[in-house]
């Protein structure tokens, strides 16, 4: 089965706001150079996930795994995403749709921010 990774994140009307998450795409693709791994925005930026995933299945992909980046689980991942999972999943049967958790969520991502504010705070590491 082909399987593309999809970021998620929220957008901004700043441009410059992806460069992190084109980083972190940047980075995956360094880890794991024959993957697919597309970066999608859920308002303020292009393209948005039905475009990114329509052009992904365009490309072969037969399972497509979302992962948001947000810090945490609000609103938007509790109500939108879903709805537009359930719409992804209509639209396109054959292919397989997951969905992850919030990266900020994460025990590793809480770890590495949480050392990296003690860095910033100038306080010695434990």
């Amino acid at each position: 089965m082909k399987t593309a990774i999809l970021l998620f994140a929220h957008g901004a009307r700043d441009p410059e706001w992806a460069s992190p998450m084109r980083r972190v795409q940047a980075a995956i693709q360094a880890r794991a150079p024959g993957e697919k791994v597309e970066l999608a925005f859920l308002e303020f930026m292009a393209p948005d996930l039905p475009e990114c995933a329509a052009r992904l299945i365009a490309e072969g992909a037969e399972k497509i795994v979302i992962l948001p980046m947000f810090i945490a689980q609000g609103g938007h991942l509790k109500r939108e995403v879903p709805e537009m999972l359930e719409k992804l999943r209509s639209t396109w049967p054959q292919v397989e749709f997951s969905l992850g958790r919030a990266i900020g969520e994460e025990e590793a991502v809480v770890q590495v921010m949480a050392e990296t504010a003690l860095r910033k705070a100038g306080l010695v590491l434990a």
